[in-house]
C-alpha cells in the first residue's frame, strides 16, 4: 500500500507540469496584488494609482512583444485612427522640442490649416490652460481632440513674425486619414499609386485609382509605392491584391497557437486587370499588411518587387474587450504568404542573452518557390527582386533633420514668402541653398565628424599600444590639419540630400500631400528603376521567370 501510494505520488507530480505552472502564476498574481495594496496603504507619498497601473500593464505587455498593447477607455483615439482611418479633432500633428509643444504639420484641408495654424507654431495654451513644460505630447493631444462640432481655443507663439502671439478658435471635425495622397500617369505611361496605410478606405481608394488609370489608353504599367507603409487592416491588403489576381486566389493565411484556428484569406472578386505590368516599391518601413501585398504578389509572380528588404512584421493582432470599456490589442497568430513562407523576422519567444529577440541568420533561412518556380526565402521581410540602394544617412544629415534645422528654416522661408509659386515651377535654387547654409549657426550645430572621431580613436589606440613616438605624433598632427572640419564644405558635398530635405519641408508649407509626392518623383531612384522595368517588357518578363 505504501509502495502504491509512492508511485501514485510520482505519477501525479509527473503528470501535472501545467498545473504547477498555473499554481506558480496564481502565487505571483497574489504577490503582485499584495504589493499594490502595501503601496496604496503605507507608501510615504500619495501615489497616482491609475498612472502606475497603466505603466505597469504597458511594461508587462512590451515584454511579450511590442505589438500587444493596452488601451484605456479614454485613450483609444490612436487605435480607432489606425483601423477606421478617422478621428475627431483639429487635424494636426504636434511634436515636443525641449519644454515646448510645436505644431508639426496641419493636415491638408483640416480645421487647423483652414483656421490658420502653421508648422512651427508653439502652443502656449489650450482653452485657457497653459501648456506647461512638464506636459507630455499625449496630454496636449487629448486637449486638442474632442467631439466633432465642438470648439477649442488655441493660443500660439509664431516664430519669424512681428505679432508673434496669435489666438485661434477652431471647430473640431471628423478627420479622415487619407491613405492615398497621390496617383497619376507620367508622360511615359507609367501609373503611380502612393499608399501610406491600410485603413477602412484604402481598398476602395486603390480600386478607384486603378480603375481610373486603366481607362487611359496610354497606361503601360502601374507602380504601387508601399515604402514607409506600416500596414493596418488585413482585409484591405487582401482586397488590394484582388485588383490584380484571379478571383479565389489565396493571398495569406494566419496560424495561431492552435493549428485548428488557421484562417485562409482569398480574393473574392474578379480582378480589374490580371495582366498589366505591376511593380511594388518596398523599404525597411514596409511592414505588416504592406508585406502581405508585396509578398503575395511576389509569390504569385504577379509583380516585380523593387527597393529594399521590408521590415518583417508578420504577427497578427486582434482586439479584445476588457472590463470598464478598456481594450487590449493581442498578438494571436502569424502571417504566411502563398509560397508558405513566414513574414515575421524577429522571434519574441526566444531571446538573445542581452534580451533582444532572436533573428534567423540569412545563412539558415529556408528556400521556398513562387508559383512559377522562382526561389524566394523566409527569415523575415520581403527581399526585393531588384534592390535599389539608398545612400546611408550620415551624422550631418541626421542632425539637420533631428535638430529641426530644415523645419525651422522652412518656417522662416514661408514667413518671408507667403505666396506659393505654381507647383511645377517650385525648386530649391542656389540662393535658397546658400540662404539655408547661412541660417545654420556653426556654434549650435553639433554633429560627430567621422574623420575627427576616427583620428581621435586611432591616437588613443597608438598611445595604449606604445606606438606614440614623437615622429608618429607629428604625423598625426599633419593628418589632423588635413582633415580639419569645415562645415561649409560638409554642407556642399551633401547638397543633393539637403536639397531633398528642404524641398519636402518648404513644399509642405504650400502644397497638398499629392503635389509633394509628385515633386519627389523626378529624383526618386527606386521609382525611376521601376518605370524603366515597366518600359522594358522583356526585362519585366525576365524578372518574373525562374533562373535558368
Amino acid at each position: 500500500m505504501a509502495v502504491a501510494a509512492a508511485f501514485a505520488g510520482v505519477s501525479a507530480l509527473a503528470a501535472t507540469p501545467a498545473a504547477a505552472r498555473k499554481d506558480d502564476f496564481a502565487r505571483k498574481l497574489r504577490t503582485f496584488n499584495a504589493i499594490v495594496k502595501e503601496l496604496q496603504a503605507n507608501y510615504v507619498d500619495t501615489l497616482d494609482a491609475n498612472d502606475i497601473m497603466d505603466k505597469t500593464i504597458g511594461a508587462l505587455l512590451y515584454q511579450i512583444d511590442p505589438y500587444t498593447e493596452y488601451y484605456p477607455a479614454g485613450d483609444q483615439d490612436e487605435l480607432l485612427s489606425i483601423s477606421q482611418g478617422q478621428y475627431a479633432g483639429i487635424g494636426s500633428t504636434i511634436v515636443k522640442r525641449g519644454a515646448e509643444v510645436l505644431v508639426s504639420e496641419p493636415q491638408w484641408e483640416s480645421p487647423a490649416r483652414r483656421t490658420g495654424l502653421r508648422p512651427g507654431d508653439v502652443i502656449i495654451a489650450v482653452d485657457g490652460d497653459t501648456v506647461r513644460s512638464s506636459m507630455q505630447i499625449g496630454d496636449v493631444s487629448r486637449r486638442l481632440r474632442g467631439q466633432a462640432g465642438t470648439n477649442v481655443h488655441v493660443d500660439v507663439r509664431r516664430p519669424y513674425v512681428q505679432d508673434s502671439i496669435l489666438s485661434f478658435d477652431i471647430t473640431r471635425a471628423d478627420i479622415k486619414v487619407n491613405p492615398l495622397p497621390y496617383y497619376g500617369i507620367d508622360k511615359d505611361g507609367t501609373g503611380f499609386i502612393r499608399l501610406t496605410t491600410f485603413n477602412e478606405s484604402s481598398a476602395r481608394r486603390v480600386k478607384e485609382a486603378v480603375a481610373d488609370m486603366l481607362r487611359n489608353p496610354a497606361l503601360k504599367g502601374i507602380v504601387l509605392d508601399l515604402r514607409g507603409n506600416g500596414g493596418g487592416l488585413l482585409e484591405s491588403a487582401v482586397q488590394i491584391v484582388g485588383n490584380f489576381v484571379p478571383k479565389g486566389t489565396e493571398v495569406v493565411r494566419t496560424r495561431g497557437r492552435d493549428r485548428r484556428s488557421e484562417k485562409v484569406y482569398k480574393t473574392t472578386r474578379q480582378p480589374l486587370d490580371a495582366n498589366i505590368p505591376l511593380v511594388v516599391l518596398t523599404d525597411d518601413g514596409t511592414a505588416s499588411a504592406s508585406e502581405i501585398v508585396a509578398g503575395s504578389l511576389q509569390d504569385l509572380d504577379r509583380a516585380v518587387v523593387v527597393g529594399q528588404r521590408s521590415f518583417g512584421k508578420g504577427l497578427v493582432q486582434t482586439t479584445r474587450p476588457l472590463p470598464f470599456d478598456d481594450i487590449m490589442k493581442l498578438t494571436t497568430g502569424r502571417y504566411y504568404i502563398p509560397s508558405g513562407r513566414l513574414i515575421q523576422a524577429l522571434d519574441y519567444s526566444h531571446r538573445n542573452p542581452d534580451g533582444t529577440p532572436a533573428r534567423t541568420p540569412d545563412s539558415l533561412t529556408t528556400e521556398f518557390k513562387t508559383r512559377a518556380g522562382r526561389s524566394v526565402r523566409d527569415g523575415g521581410g520581403i527581399t526585393p527582386d531588384v534592390t535599389v540602394e539608398t545612400k546611408e544617412m550620415n551624422r550631418l544629415i541626421y542632425n539637420i533633420i533631428a535638430d529641426m534645422w530644415a523645419f525651422d528654416y522652412a518656417n522662416r522661408y514661408y514667413a518671408a514668402h507667403p505666396d506659393a509659386v505654381p507647383v511645377g515651377d517650385f525648386e530649391i535654387t542656389d540662393s535658397i541653398f546658400d540662404d539655408f547654409k547661412a541660417f545654420i549657426d556653426p556654434a549650435r550645430f553639433k554633429y560627430d565628424r567621422q574623420c575627427e572621431s576616427a583620428l581621435d580613436y586611432l591616437r588613443t589606440a597608438a598611445k595604449n599600444e606604445g606606438y606614440m613616438t614623437d615622429s608618429v605624433a607629428a604625423q598625426f598632427d599633419v593628418l589632423s590639419a588635413m582633415l580639419k572640419h569645415d562645415l561649409d564644405h560638409d554642407l556642399n558635398i551633401n547638397r543633393e540630400d539637403i536639397t531633398d530635405i528642404l524641398r519636402d519641408e518648404i513644399a509642405g508649407r504650400y502644397y497638398s500631400d499629392g503635389d509633394r509626392v509628385l515633386l519627389t518623383l523626378p529624383g526618386d531612384s527606386a521609382y525611376i528603376r521601376a518605370a524603366a522595368i515597366i518600359a522594358d517588357p522583356a526585362e519585366y518578363k525576365r524578372l518574373l521567370s525562374p533562373a535558368k
